[in-house]
This record gives C-alpha cells, sequence and structure tokens, in this order.
C-alpha cells in the first residue's frame, strides 16, 4: 500500500508499526518496485496472489458431491413449526435445513435484517493492459483517493498489468460512467505509453456504515440464519474470516474477534453522513424522481441509446435496439422500487439505491433484486 501525498506518510509508518505490534511481518519502505517514484509505503512478506476461480473449484472439490446445487434461485427463507427453516427457491424447490447462510453478496431478504438502511453498493472498473515492457511483481493499492490498484495476470502466455480504479456509487447520476475507463487508461498509458488495452470489466462490492464487513446472526428475531456482507473489496480475505466466524457460531465456539463483525450493530453509526446518503438517495428515488418529467422523449434515442423516456404520458426506461426496435421497462426497481438510471455503458438499468441492476431487456443481473423489471 503506497503513497505519494506527504500527509498520507505519517499514517502509513504508525500503521506498519501496528501491524508488527500484532504479529504480522509488515515493514515501511519508499522503495517499491513500480515504474514510479512513490515516497512511502507498507510492505508485507510472505503473500499469494490467488485465482479467484481456481479457488472457488477447489472449495467446491472437497464437498460430498450432489451438495451443490446451480440454476436454482432462491427467492425467500421462511421458518416452519418445527424451528428448523425452509429455503423457497424460484423453481419450487425446497431446501430444509437447522441452518441458513445468507452470503448472496448483498442480502436479498429485507426484513427484518434491514440491510438497506446499513449499506450500499460501490462500484469499480478495472482494465487488463499489454503494457509492451516487462512487468514489476507483487501486488499494490494506493493509500489516498482516487484509489489506483495494480497486479499481473497471465492470458495465453502473455503476462497482462491489471489496473483497478474509477470507483463510485452504484447508479450515481452525477458520474460521467463513460470517463471510468477513459481515466484508467489515460494514467496507465502516461506511465506505459505504447500500452495496449485488451480487455476491461467493472464489478460491485458492498460498503457498510463503518466499513466493517457485516459477519454474524442475520437478526436476532432469527436465531441460526446468518450473514455475510459487505467486504469493501477485500472479498478473498474477508470471505474467509465470515466462514470460519460462521461455522464456529454455528458449533457453538464462537470466535474471540466475533463481535467486531457484529451484524445486528446499528448504534452509534459511525458514518452519520453515509447514512444521511442512503436516506437522501432512497427519499429522491422513491419519492422525488418518480413525480419529475422525463427530459428526453422516446425521438431523441439514438440506436444503441437508452434513458427514462417519457411515453404516452407515462414514465418508462426505453433502449433503442435498432432503428425498428425499442424495448421499454418500468423503470423502478424490484427491490424497493427506487427510480433506476441509464448506465451508458453496459447498457444496463442500475439502481442508485441499493445496487441492483438489470440489463436492457430487464432481466435482473445483481441483487438484491429478486425479480426482472416490468416489460411494457
Amino acid at each position: 500500500m503506497y503513497t505519494n501525498n506527504p500527509s498520507e506518510v505519517d499514517k502509513i509508518r504508525k500503521e506498519a508499526e501496528v501491524l508488527n505490534k500484532l504479529g504480522l511481518s509488515a515493514f515501511f519502505t519508499d522503495d517499491v518496485n513500480l515504474p514510479f517514484k512513490t515516497i512511502g509505503a507498507i510492505g508485507f512478506k510472505n503473500q499469494a496472489q490467488i485465482h479467484a476461480r481456481k479457488y472457488c473449484l477447489g472449495l467446491v472439490n472437497t464437498l460430498p458431491e450432489g451438495t451443490v446445487y446451480e440454476n436454482t434461485k432462491v427467492i425467500n427463507i421462511e421458518k416452519d413449526e418445527q424451528n428448523t427453516y425452509k429455503t423457497i427457491c424460484e423453481n419450487n424447490a425446497v431446501v430444509k435445513s437447522k441452518y441458513v447462510v445468507i452470503a448472496t453478496h448483498y442480502p436479498i431478504i429485507n426484513f427484518p435484517g434491514l440491510y438497506f438502511l446499513k449499506m450500499y453498493q460501490d462500484k469499480s472498473y478495472l482494465i487488463a493492459v499489454d503494457t509492451k515492457q516487462k512487468l514489476f511483481d507483487g501486488m499494490y493499492i494506493s493509500a489516498e483517493e482516487p484509489v489506483t490498484s495494480f497486479r499481473t495476470a497471465t492470458v495465453d502466455g502473455k503476462r497482462l498489468l491489471l489496473v483497478g480504479g474509477s470507483g463510485h456509487k452504484t447508479g450515481d447520476t452525477s458520474v460521467n460512467i463513460n470517463a471510468s475507463y477513459e481515466n484508467l487508461e489515460n494514467y496507465i498509458k502516461s506511465i506505459y505509453p505504447k500500452a495496449e488495452v485488451l480487455y476491461r470489466w467493472s464489478t460491485e462490492d458492498c460498503v457498510t456504515l463503518d466499513k466493517i464487513p457485516y459477519i454474524g446472526q442475520f437478526s436476532s428475531l432469527t436465531p441460526n440464519v446468518f450473514v455475510a456482507t459487505g467486504y469493501k473489496k477485500w472479498g478473498m480475505t474477508s470471505s474467509f474470516v465470515a466462514a470460519n466466524t460462521i461455522f464456529r457460531e454455528i458449533i457453538g465456539n464462537p470466535d474471540k474477534d466475533a463481535e467486531i463483525y457484529r451484524a445486528t450493530r446499528m448504534a452509534p453509526i459511525k458514518n452519520a453522513k453515509e447514512f444521511g446518503n442512503i436516506l437522501k438517495e432512497s427519499a429522491n428515488s422513491l419519492v422525488i424522481n418518480r413525480f419529475k418529467n422525463p427530459i428526453l422523449s422516446i425521438d431523441d434515442l439514438k440506436v444503441g441509446e437508452g434513458g427514462v423516456v417519457s411515453y404516452k404520458g407515462d414514465k418508462v426506461g426505453a433502449y433503442k435496439k435498432s432503428e425498428d426496435e425499442i424495448i421499454m421497462v418500468k423503470p423502478f426497481c424490484k427491490h424497493l422500487g427506487c427510480q433506476l438510471s441509464w448506465n451508458s455503458i453496459e447498457k444496463t438499468w442500475d439502481c442508485p439505491c441499493h445496487g441492483s441492476r438489470y440489463d436492457y431487456e430487464g432481466k435482473v443481473i445483481t441483487e438484491p433484486s429478486k425479480k426482472d423489471l416490468d416489460r411494457i
């Protein structure tokens, strides 16, 4: 974790000292293996860079055959008279169990947990670049905003640089989404002028009000139901902490640090400003924006464009697929009803309240929504 900001150096030096007191092999340095100068960094010895998909397959292969079910979408969890839980699936399948863990990225169950008041989704972008030069080793992330990260991957025998950043709250209409990839590309070309961007993609991460994951009992009203969410882009490490913490809760041997992540915490709200932002965005999208007249009409759309438009006196979400085909949906999220915004890069409908996303046909692609949009 590096910085070029003089005001951050002291914090980084102190953090390295604290980490060493905790028994971690951290060190402070101003000499890092990057193609630009830095003035301070925390280094960590003996790390591993993990291939996420291979890691998941490895976990699956440790389980008994027939215990993982794909294409079985969960839509609800109910408690029965025998004090067990029924996980209800879209195809009318039911799984009965004593314990349930909601590990759906953003929790798909709204009540009684109320996680939509305690969390938001943050979007970030990545590009994979052929720098045309020899690459450095290691993984790096900036300490200050805007956060930028570097690591490498080998694709078809070629070593590529992965550059991440340009983060913003999902569905934020004040952000120029078109500039998100462009900013990353311009930045990396300032370091490697001949760099070629081969791949690009985006992702969403759940962020809690106090930036610490929610891990543990889902609600005091639902014993034996657990949740793991709010990893704030540190999923590889936080998911391991979550698995170990919840496992120990279930076997009756709770971890001594479990209280740090207690999922039912609400007070004191350490980030009152962000809590206010969540309420403000919800009010705007649920009430104010619903009564605002759309700026666009359907005739304003060019092929390949979308947006919230006025059509026959109604507010609709429209995407002009071709001169002869316009796909229209009701532009309100099926999670809690917030008005959606159009993502011009990925051609999706994004919810500014809780991060649900739908493709241009209205099919849900990202939780917490469980249902597709209504087509018109």
